[in-house]
């Protein structure tokens, strides 16, 4: 447990960034999942109108540091491919 002033500081600031980070990467398995639904359905209209949202996800995410840049780019790649595969 934190002894000194700074480091109680620390744990608290802690607690509420993973608290936060948690809420951004729930945000994007729900997006990613309900895709998936989706494509699984063949209802590929229904799909393409939630890759805003999750673009916009994703990007924040990456922005604020809770998933790295490339991670946030091969999901949207791979999102958008599949839903293409589908398509076709």
């Amino acid at each position: 447990m934190a002894i000194t002033k700074s480091a109680k500081k620390a744990l608290r600031q802690s607690i509420r960034r993973k608290a936060r980070n948690i809420v951004y990467r729930d945000k994007i398995k729900i997006l990613l999942k309900e895709v998936r639904g989706l494509v699984s359905q063949k209802k590929v209209e229904e799909a393409k109108s939630l890759i805003a949202k999750i673009y916009q996800a994703l990007d924040k995410a990456a922005k604020k540091g809770i998933i790295k840049k490339n991670t946030a780019s091969r999901k949207k790649s791979r999102i958008l491919n599949l839903i293409n595969k589908v398509k076709k």
